[in-house]
């Protein structure tokens, strides 16, 4: 853990940290400049939030609640959406980036959410399959899949190694984990 944190605060690192810096980082090659969409507002959407913004990432979140919402804004998403209000979101993605795409997507619906994450990566895009919170099972749009040629790779937290990149980004940058309770 970076020096001087607490317990509750390493303890955060594990999973949702590793997990989130592997997504962009290890696997999908972040650089600033970059647009990425956390799906959600849990743990490794707002670690997410806060390593993108942090290495001059812009960041789309989406949740079904305005105050959490309020709450990315609050911490550095350069935009949010509504999912309740908006349920074609990946088309409002693409507004948003003026019709490219979003780089990264972290995908943690599953089967329920990934066509609109399909639709709101950009050509040759990358999509992190971190979550299957809609299902484990159900059909994958591989047409559109096959002409945007876009990357989905399935993950699960990452290695040792990761940990000890993320450590050391974390010390440098100042981050600290966002705890909403204990």
């Amino acid at each position: 853990a970076p020096r001087g944190w607490s317990h509750v605060e390493a303890a955060t690192l594990t999973t949702a940290g590793v997990t989130a810096w592997r997504a962009l980082v290890a696997d999908a090659g972040l650089k600033a400049g970059d647009t990425i969409l956390a799906l959600g507002t849990g743990g490794v959407s707002i670690v997410a939030l806060q390593i993108a913004t942090a290495m001059g990432a812009a960041t789309i979140v989406t949740s079904s609640s305005d105050e959490k919402l309020a709450r990315a804004r609050a911490l550095g998403a350069a935009h949010t959406i509504n999912y309740r209000s908006v349920p074609e979101w990946g088309a409002e993605v693409r507004r948003m980036t003026g019709g490219r795409g979003v780089d990264h997507v972290l995908e943690l619906g599953g089967p329920g959410t990934l066509a609109q994450s399909i639709a709101a990566v950009r050509t040759g895009g990358h999509i992190s399959l971190i979550g299957t919170l809609t299902g484990t099972a159900g059909s994958v749009p591989t047409a559109a899949m096959m002409v945007k040629q876009v990357r989905l790779q399935g993950l699960i937290v990452g290695s040792r190694r990761h940990q000890q990149e993320l450590v050391r980004a974390l010390e440098v940058t100042g981050i600290r984990p966002i705890v909403d309770r204990t």
